[in-house]
């Protein structure tokens, strides 16, 4: 068990990174000060936040970490690796558009797109935790079914962007240009067709086998 010193950092350190997610949800990256997330932390001194963080993108990844349910679920991925393919991208889709019922998630969400096309660390800190993971894991989980036979062979990266950009189209198609068609969508539908247009597609069937 944690002693209490340990406890007592890891609590300050968790109200830090609530607080920095409303306010990068708010203001974005690069607006966001120390003393707007001191302040919507409740720590007092903004020079308090180096003794938990090494800096701002330090504490932005730490948020994207341990806030986004699509990189928590990440983070376990190799138990997922054995897993029946409707389940895990049943599983992938859902916890992808998850952010879509939290509305400070999905702010954070959008303003982060729009800071990451102009500015490029942005871009770099967002796209290592987020998009890279997402891509590397479904191509090496596809890439495990087709050596299984249970996908026909095609590119596994191809693979992977053509599922994993349905739910990027959806979530920009509803909450960015707010398309009416699309926010009657809901993401359960959304996932349930997901999955079964891409195994239609994907997976292999009898007549495959015999041939």
């Amino acid at each position: 068990m944690p002693t209490r010193d340990e406890q007592d950092f890891e609590d300050k350190r968790q109200q830090i990174i609530d607080g920095a997610l409303q306010v990068f949800a708010g203001k974005g990256f690069e607006k966001a000060t120390n003393k707007d997330i001191a302040v919507a932390s409740d720590i007092g001194s903004p020079g308090l936040i180096y003794h938990y963080f090494k800096d701002k993108s330090d504490l932005f990844q730490q948020v994207l970490e341990q806030r986004l349910p699509l990189v928590q679920l990440l983070s376990h991925s190799d138990e997922l690796m054995t897993k029946p393919i409707e389940d895990v991208l049943t599983l992938f889709g859902h916890t992808f558009l998850r952010m879509a019922e939290n509305p400070t998630s999905l702010a954070l969400f959008k303003l982060v797109m729009g800071e990451a096309i102009r500015q490029p660390h942005v871009a770099e800190i967002v796209n290592r935790i987020g998009p890279s993971r997402s891509v590397a894991f479904l191509t090496r989980y596809l890439e495990h079914q087709m050596a299984a036979g249970v996908l026909k062979p095609m590119n596994p990266n191809a693979a992977a962007r053509c599922f994993a950009g349905s739910f990027v189209a959806y979530l920009l198609t509803r909450e960015v240009f707010m398309q009416p068609d699309a926010q009657q969508l809901s993401p359960a539908v959304m996932v349930e067709t997901a999955v079964k247009v891409f195994l239609q597609g994907t997976l292999v069937s009898s007549t495959d086998e015999s041939n």
